[in-house]
């Protein structure tokens, strides 16, 4: 025993018991920071010394090549050897190298390739093409996103039910129709990767048997992001005789919307026989007060395995909650208190900034920009970087600007409009023969008719686009005209049939550039620029997005704040983390209420957001933001309401700190004023006193808090029920 000791030296009982456990299959359910890649790596380790399973006879499988290469780096750490030979990928590398191996049995010519999503989009756009069926009826990435779904659940096109269904009909013809030109071309999908290793397996039981042979032992990581096809596929492979362990957690099940089931875990223990159940429950990261109230959060979901963090470290501070009267206050809070946590001695690195939805980044980019605090965006573009803002922008700039060929060539064909790479070919030839911009030599095309036939129609089409656009517009407010841009051109249409996050999120960045002009005409967002009117607007505006798409990220290896959606944030950690837009509709975002599940889901990823912080969390929501190009007024999202009271502690004005914090919880009561008043000579008003709302109608003042302007008072209207409102925006008038 003396040679395995070190190995299970510095873990902590749990850790040690998933370590050592006997071959077989085993569930560890690891929490957030509770050590689960050490454990893998052990159990690793444990295998090969310990029950003496050579490295060829371990399959290990994570669902990123980062992890992989971290596991098979600590692993040789630990062992000192090299361990190449060994599998260890991710599912769609192991796919790989089985079909590689076995192209012969899997019907693949010997030298297939792969075709990333791009690839995969521009072959859907060709067959749509190819068998003259609208595009706009059938919009190439919901084509994608059907046959990638269907490969995902391990549906072949004879497999898919359309029970009589024309639309599915159709769909289910181009998806017979992409498999026949992928088979023709020997090209291959990522989802068809793992299908086609999973039928080749199925459908050849000798070399079945010879990996189940030769696989004594399983590993699988993050086992609750997996997939229909990637639990099949698993299953397949382990048989009755391997043993598998598999490491995840419920709790952090986030990416429902992208096909991961995370039924998948809860009934391992069911379907794999003698399945051994550790929790690791012990975290390395947070304070106590985070993790209690990540616990008490993750508590209201049901169906849960079962799982409570704690820590033996510090209780550590309350979690501070700020309510911002807009998005902006919100920002500048959030920006003014990182200038505070720095000079406390904290590097910026250390600062994280999270949110639910990727347009909520540009006010908190500009606020950033402006106060000169370096940042980054993981895993992500900034606001004025998006492919769907560029688009809008050229669009914008083609109506100051004809001549601006870049813009231009950008649009021309987006959304798709049957103008070629070809046509597009022409008019630059001919704009550089004749040294004149890409729109005189569009127009000069049409009118010598040196363009012919469909493409002539479709670039008479773009050319009247813009000239529309361009009349329509005039006389029209900036932010009306950015809308009305975003609409008429079709790019709002064209991502709202996008399926998934993805598209809504365009939807929202689009939506986003118009709360951006409005703000911009308002003078909120830059304050010292006199910005005009209508066109004269639309040329600043467009500049101040430019600037604000230059070099104001910072370096790779810059001290830097980093900006990220909550779904990024996964497996990352900060000593200080902001989570910005804790708002009903926002987090909890609005699509979960359409969907079953989708709610417990989004419960899970504030759960995954609070368990980032390790020692200071901060949450904040606005009572007034700017949502789908108008102002809203917002209610604090449920999540707020079920952290426990005393973990929490309200951040007021100018540092002022109130214990508990009950803002974000007007039906738990407050210690009430009897009055309060909005300055600027304006009628103080009373508790009991009936008021009367622009939008809301007649109410009850029934709470109020603060004085001046920021003051508060929480309404309870005839028809719209209880609302806080801040006196500075709310236009009460005293009946």
């Amino acid at each position: 025993m003396d040679d395995v000791s070190p190995l299970l030296d510095d873990l902590n009982p749990a850790q040690r018991e998933a370590v050592s456990a006997p071959l077989g299959n085993m569930l560890v359910l690891a929490g957030a920071g509770s050590g689960k890649t050490r454990v893998l790596v052990h159990r690793i380790a444990w295998l090969l010394q310990v029950e003496q399973l050579s490295p060829y006879a371990i399959l290990a499988v994570t669902f990123t090549n980062k992890a992989a290469r971290e596991m098979r780096t600590r692993l040789e750490a630990l062992l000192g050897l090299s361990l190449r030979n060994m599998w260890v990928g991710t599912f769609h590398s192991i796919a790989h190298r089985l079909l590689r191996t076995h192209w012969q049995d899997a019907r693949l010519p010997q030298h297939f390739q792969i075709i990333d999503s791009d690839d995969q989009l521009r072959l859907v756009k060709r067959l749509l093409k190819d068998h003259h069926i609208d595009d706009e009826r059938y919009p190439p990435r919901q084509v994608q996103y059907f046959i990638s779904g269907c490969k995902e659940e391990g549906l072949r096109p004879q497999q898919v039910q359309t029970h009589g269904d024309v639309y599915l009909g159709q769909m289910v013809e181009l998806y017979e129709h992409y498999q026949l030109t992928c088979e023709r071309g020997g090209l291959v999908d990522f989802g068809e990767l793992l299908l086609r290793s999973l039928e080749l397996l199925r459908d050849n039981p000798r070399l079945l048997a010879h990996y189940r042979e030769r696989f004594a032992h399983l590993l699988v990581d993050e086992f609750q992001d997996t997939n229909t096809l990637q639990y099949a596929w698993l299953k397949l492979l382990a048989g009755d005789r391997a043993g598998m362990t598999v490491v995840g957690d419920d709790d952090q099940s986030i990416y429902g919307w992208r096909g991961a089931r995370v039924e998948n875990i809860r009934r391992f223990e069911q379907e794999f026989a003698g399945t051994r159940t550790v929790r690791l429950e012990q975290n390395y990261r947070s304070t106590s007060a985070i993790l209690d109230a990540a616990n008490a959060l993750i508590d209201h979901n049901a169906g849960r395995m079962g799982k409570e963090l704690w820590t033996a470290g510090a209780k550590g501070e309350p979690i501070s909650v700020y309510a911002g009267f807009n998005d902006l206050d919100e920002a500048r809070f959030i920006v003014d208190t990182i200038g505070e946590r720095v000079s406390e001695g904290h590097t910026r690195r250390e600062i994280a900034i999270l949110y639910r939805s990727n347009a909520q980044s540009r006010v908190l980019e500009e606020t950033l920009i402006r106060q000169g605090v370096p940042y980054r965006i993981y895993g992500g573009q900034r606001f004025y970087e998006r492919l769907e803002i560029k688009n809008a922008l050229a669009y914008s700039r083609l109506l100051l600007n004809r001549e601006d060929d870049a813009s231009l060539e950008r649009v021309i064909n987006v959304p798709a409009r049957g103008i070629g790479t070809r046509t597009v070919e022409i008019l630059r030839d001919r704009a550089r023969l004749s040294n004149v911009s890409l729109w005189q030599a569009l127009h000069d095309s049409l009118s010598d008719g040196s363009l012919k036939g469909r493409a002539a129609n479709a670039v008479q089409a773009f050319a009247n686009l813009i000239e529309r656009l361009d009349n329509d517009t005039a006389g029209m407010a900036l932010h009306e005209i950015i809308a009305h841009v975003n609409e008429a051109s079709g790019l709002i249409e064209h991502h709202r049939s996008e399926k998934g996050e993805k598209g809504q999120a365009r939807v929202e960045n689009l939506e986003e550039l118009v709360n951006a002009a409005r703000a911009f005409t308002q003078g909120s967002a830059f304050d010292d620029q006199e910005a005009g009117e209508g066109v004269a607007a639309l040329g600043l505006f467009l500049s101040e997005a430019a600037l604000n798409a230059g070099d104001h990220e910072a370096d790779e290896f810059e001290d830097c704040v980093q900006l990220m959606t909550l779904h990024s944030a996964k497996g990352l950690e900060f000593p200080v983390v902001f989570i910005a837009g804790v708002e009903e509709g926002l987090f909890p975002h609005k699509m979960s209420m359409e969907e079953p599940g989708r709610l417990e889901e989004e419960r899970r990823l504030c759960y995954v957001g609070v368990t980032r912080a390790m020692r200071k969390l901060y949450l904040s929501y606005a009572e007034l933001r700017r949502l789908h190009g108008k102002e809203t007024f917002q209610r604090p999202s449920r999540f707020l309401r079920e952290l426990p009271e005393e973990l929490l502690e309200e951040v007021r004005l100018r540092g002022q700190i109130s214990r508990p914090m009950t803002a974000a919880r007007p039906t738990r009561g407050l210690s009430m004023q009897t009055s309060v008043s909005p300055g600027n000579d304006a009628p103080s008003l009373a508790l009991g006193q009936r008021v009367s709302h622009p939008l809301f109608g007649e109410g009850v003042i029934l709470n109020a808090e603060g004085e001046g302007e920021r003051a508060r008072v929480q309404v309870s209207f005839e028809d719209e029920g209880d609302k806080w409102l801040v006196l500075g925006f709310a236009k009460l008038t005293p009946l």
